[in-house]
């Protein structure tokens, strides 16, 4: 077919206007798992501190009639902090932008410092994660808190050579292995949830990457049909909610911040975010032809006690 002689078609015409749909869609991955879970409480200071302590280990304890009674030695409480961090980023927009119609937000700067607050949300849930000790910080290095790889020390699998836990007290970083990382497997799991039973600890959620949650979907004991097509039902069934185990009942919780290499098995509510300064969105001055805003936010971490918690580090990610 061809079209008639002299036809006047569209890509001939001139005032066509503009077909933009009035949607922005942005599928940007926005979830922070470990951070909205964790219970938020107020700092009132930079340095965010708290103390741990432990029951002595049983003894027999039997007793004549009418003996002196003698005291037993009495170990002190650990007393234990972490660094606020402040985390900012801020738009500037030329007021050009009141006069302008734009398609799928009113204003600029209002759909701009949306955006920032919802990437500042991954920088915290990173920094959670992040095997970074803490630094004081001065008047020209910034805070820094200690991330949760540098708290666990008591129930951990970790790589055979260079591998090796932190102080525990977030003053250092995990030493990472970097000649003998092995696959994360179901013997590495079930090692470090039964040291976590051992010493008190009630582990509920396991964080881990995407690559290693594949290699949890293969881990025994599991609905092992739950990859087979039933009759009628047109569905194939791959998941793993929890893990059912003689030390606790595990949630799989799959997180994008954290280091692919580290997997977590903690026991929520022995975190904690303490906040210094809540999100908050603020103006900045006006110096020229333009529109200032900032996002900020100041928190920390706080291991409440890190024997309810367990990592298993150096996997490997392919």
């Amino acid at each position: 077919m061809a079209q008639p002689a002299n036809t006047f078609d569209s890509f001939e015409t001139v005032g066509i206007k503009e077909d933009l749909s009035n949607v922005i869609y942005n599928i940007s991955p926005e979830e922070t798992p470990f951070y909205s879970k964790s219970a938020k409480t107020k700092a009132t200071s930079t340095l965010h501190e708290w103390q741990t302590d432990t029951l002595r280990a049983s003894a027999a304890n039997a007793h004549i009639e009418g003996d002196d009674t003698a005291g037993s030695a009495r170990v002190a409480t650990v007393r234990l902090g972490n660094r606020t961090q402040i985390f900012k980023d801020a738009v500037i927009v030329p007021d050009t932008d009141e006069g302008v119609d734009k398609a799928g937000r009113a204003k600029e700067i209002a759909y701009q410092t949306l955006k920032i607050a919802q990437e500042q949300k991954l920088d915290v849930e990173r920094a959670l994660f992040d095997n970074n000790a803490r630094v004081v910080g001065s008047a020209s290095v910034a805070r820094e808190l200690a991330g949760m790889p540098t708290w666990l020390i008591t129930n951990t699998v970790f790589g055979a050579n260079e591998g090796a836990d932190a102080t525990g007290d977030g003053t250092d970083a995990r030493t990472d292995e970097t000649t003998a990382l092995t696959a994360f497997s179901q013997a590495k799991f079930d090692t470090v949830m039964q040291s976590v039973w051992e010493e008190g600890g009630k582990p509920d959620t396991c964080y881990l990457s995407a690559f290693q949650m594949n290699l949890a979907l293969g881990f025994t004991g599991n609905n092992n049909q739950r990859s087979a097509v039933q009759a009628g039902d047109g569905k194939v069934i791959k998941s793993l909610a929890v893990y059912v185990t003689p030390w606790g009942t595990v949630e799989f919780v799959p997180v994008r911040e954290n280091r692919a290499r580290d997997v977590f098995i903690v026991q929520d509510n022995m975190w904690e975010v303490a906040v210094l300064r809540a999100t908050k969105n603020t103006p900045l001055a006006k110096t020229g032809d333009n529109t200032k805003r900032q996002v900020i936010t100041e928190l920390t971490l706080c291991c409440k006690n890190e024997k309810a918690n367990g990592g298993i580090f150096d996997n490997t990610v392919s």
